[in-house]
């Protein structure tokens, strides 16, 4: 339990965002630390009612111990992508007062060594949010192809230089497998020409992957989908996001669900249902210069914010 460490980005301004009441059911999409759980159960206590989320058994068990105390707090290891099977289970028919979205990697899974998130520490290659998964870094290095490796890497990496790294994982493949975390982050760096930059040559392709391994943008798009269906009025979603790509997922599905009419232009009369949300914040939130100098990785964090009008 000591080894776990996590750092809870934009605590209060995640929460506040919910306007917590007490005796509502609110619901935390990813558990990590406990440190949104937290805050949420001391604002809704003692009537209200918490489900957190979460796949990977370090944080469950970390969480479970910080959170010990609390009476109306539910912890159910599955995915937040399997909500609304999870809480029909429950017999909990609504959303009624918020649901918090923390996505991305935690600080524990990209800084433990064995996780195989990090390109700068020997690990094999893995990358998996929920460690009971068959599928890894591994499996999308070594078995796909030259097209579907440039495919990810141009697509979920914004990676310049995707067709050379690519052709080189391919043909060292024809040798060996590639294992490690170093192999790849080593052939990357010789097969990509030297630039200056703040950032080191495999941080792309490293995020491509793990966003690949674990379907992120794919799942994030399809719960805020089905969330609709379980909000109560006035029910508020409130997600953090670490990178543009999540970002644009998040701000494409507000915007949709809180425009009026998507009619075509040439239509005479519009049948489009009322919209079923309106933004808090038609720009995203940012963290503090405060935060960002106790926890720098909290920089690309951007909070967005809306509300279920749908009654």
């Amino acid at each position: 339990m000591s080894e776990f460490k996590h750092y809870t980005v934009m605590k209060n301004e995640a929460v506040d965002a919910l306007e917590c009441k007490d005796g509502l059911v609110y619901v935390d999409c990813t558990l990590g630390g406990g440190g949104h759980s937290e805050l949420i159960l001391k604002r809704i206590s003692p009537n209200g009612k918490l489900i957190a989320f979460d796949i990977d058994q370090d944080a469950i068990d970390a969480a479970s111990e910080r959170l010990k105390n609390y009476k109306n707090l539910t912890i159910v290891k599955n995915s937040y992508t399997n909500l609304k099977q999870v809480l029909k289970e429950l017999g909990i028919p609504k959303i009624t007062g918020g649901i918090l979205f923390d996505l991305g990697a935690s600080y524990h899974q990209l800084t433990k060594q064995e996780r195989g998130f990090s390109f700068s520490k020997e690990a094999p290659l893995d990358m998996r949010f929920n460690k009971d998964s068959d599928f890894s870094a591994y499996d999308v290095v070594n078995k796909y192809s030259e097209n579907d490796l440039v495919k990810i890497f141009s697509e979920y990496g914004e990676e310049r230089f995707s067709k050379r790294i690519a052709k080189a994982i391919i043909e060292q493949r024809k040798i060996k497998p590639i294992q490690t975390t170093t192999e790849l982050s080593d052939l990357i760096v010789k097969s990509t020409p030297k630039i200056k930059s703040s950032i080191h040559p495999a941080t792309r392709v490293f995020q491509a992957i793990r966003i690949e391994v674990n379907h992120e943008l794919q799942n994030v798009k399809n719960t805020l989908n089905d969330v609709l269906d379980l909000l109560d009025f006035g029910a508020i979603i409130s997600v953090i996001s670490f990178h543009s790509l999540e970002d644009r997922v998040v701000k494409q599905v507000f915007k949709y669900h809180s425009t009026r009419c998507h009619c075509e232009k040439n239509q005479m009369i519009c049948k489009c249902p009322p919209p079923i949300l309106e933004l808090v914040n038609k720009k995203p939130i940012m963290a503090t210069e405060q935060e960002i100098e106790e926890n720098p990785p909290s920089r690309s964090a951007k909070l967005r914010i809306a509300r279920c009008i749908r009654r």
